[in-house]
């Protein structure tokens, strides 16, 4: 997860609080808590990055349409994550 940009980080987490997303729903989800707009050629590289790292599985809804789900490898590494967090910033702050 140390190698991966915010920006992949925050699509990660988004992705995995949603039941396989597809592209545009992430981008929404993005867009809303970026307060702006997230271009396509952002999005796609950064999801596909994702994919080949292994930390999302990418599949297909219809011929236009994919969706992402978060493998067993992003699980943990988003609670690997979060334990590192945990070590900085308490909970109670």
């Amino acid at each position: 997860m140390y190698d991966l940009t915010g920006f992949q980080r925050d699509l990660l987490y988004v992705a995995a609080s949603e039941d396989e997303p597809n592209g545009l729903e992430l981008k929404d989800e993005l867009e809303d808590y970026y307060e702006t707009e997230i271009h396509h050629g952002r999005l796609y590289p950064n999801l596909d990055t994702l994919v080949e790292k292994g930390l999302l599985e990418k599949g297909e809804l219809d011929k236009r349409t994919n969706y992402y789900r978060l493998t067993q490898r992003g699980r943990r590494e988003i609670e690997a994550r979060r334990e590192w967090e945990d070590q900085y910033v308490a909970a109670d702050a």
